[in-house]
C-alpha cells in the first residue's frame, strides 16, 4: 500500500487543531485526507514508543517497531472499529510486534536466568532524595530500576505508571485481565525500592520522553514505507 504525504485543511503535528478528535481524524482518513495520518501519529507517538520500549528496553528497536505499527495500523485502518481508543489500538499492536521481535531473538540464544527479585539488582541509592536535584539524573535512576523488573511487570508499570493508561486501557494494550494488571502494578511497585518510588513519583510520566527529534524520525520513516498512492478507503 502506498501513501499520500498530502497535509489535511489544518495542518497535523505540532499545529494540529485540539478540536479534531481521533475519531474525526480517522474518518478524515478514511475520506482521502492522508494528512490526518500524520496527525494520529504525532498525537500517539510517545504512547505507542513507551508500550514498544516497555517490553523490548532498546530505544532504537522501539522505534524500529513503532513504524512497523503504524504501516500496520494503516494498512488495516478499516478492522479499526472504535471498541478501544485510536491510541490504544495501535499501542496493543505495537506490543504485540515487539513481543513477537522478542520472541524471533529467544529462538536463537539461551535462556536467560529468571529474575527471582528485583531489588538484587536494583542500584542502591548513593546520595539521599534531597541531592538528587538534577532531573535528568532522577530519570536516569528510575529508568534504570524500571529496566531491571521482570518483563511482565515492566510492561504494565510503564503503561500504568509512566503512560498513566487507565487499568481498563492497559489490559486491552496487553491482552490480560484487568485484575492481572493490578497485581502486577502492585507487585512492580513493591520491587521498585521505598526510597526510589518516593523519589522519582513526580517524575514518572517524564521517563522515557519522545522527544520532537525522535518523533519526526519515526513518523518520516513511516509516511516513506508508505509511499505516494492515495489511500484506499474501505
Amino acid at each position: 500500500m502506498q501513501f499520500s504525504a498530502s497535509k489535511p485543511d489544518s495542518a497535523p503535528g505540532q499545529t494540529a487543531p485540539l478540536e479534531v478528535t481521533d475519531e474525526q481524524a480517522v474518518a478524515r482518513l478514511r475520506a482521502g485526507d492522508q494528512g490526518y495520518f500524520e496527525l494520529l501519529m504525532r498525537r500517539h507517538n510517545r504512547r505507542v514508543y513507551r508500550a514498544a520500549r516497555a517490553i523490548l528496553k532498546r530505544d532504537d528497536e522501539a522505534e524500529d517497531v513503532m513504524q512497523d505499527a503504524y504501516v500496520r495500523a494503516y494498512e488495516h485502518l478499516a478492522d479499526f472499529r472504535g471498541d478501544a481508543s485510536f491510541g490504544t489500538w495501535v499501542a496493543r499492536i505495537a506490543v504485540h510486534e515487539a513481543l513477537a521481535r522478542v520472541r524471533r531473538e529467544q529462538r536463537f540464544r539461551p535462556p536467560a536466568p529468571a529474575i527471582e527479585e528485583a531489588n538484587e539488582v536494583l542500584p542502591e541509592p548513593k546520595r539521599n532524595p534531597e541531592q538528587l536535584v538534577n532531573d535528568q539524573e532522577l530519570r536516569a535512576v528510575l529508568e534504570k530500576a524500571i529496566d531491571a523488573l521482570p518483563d511482565d511487570f515492566r510492561a504494565v508499570f510503564v503503561l500504568r505508571a509512566v503512560e498513566q493508561m487507565s487499568g481498563a486501557e492497559t489490559a486491552e494494550c496487553l491482552g490480560i485481565p484487568e485484575e492481572t494488571v493490578k497485581t502486577r502494578l502492585h507487585r512492580a511497585k513493591h520491587r521498585l525500592q521505598d526510597l526510589v518510588v518516593r523519589s522519582m513519583d513526580a517524575n514518572w510520566e517524564h521517563t522515557h520522553e519522545f522527544h520532537l527529534s525522535r518523533c519526526d524520525r519515526v513518523v518520516t520513516g513511516v509516511l516513506a514505507r508508505l509511499g505516494p498512492a492515495p489511500f484506499a478507503g474501505p
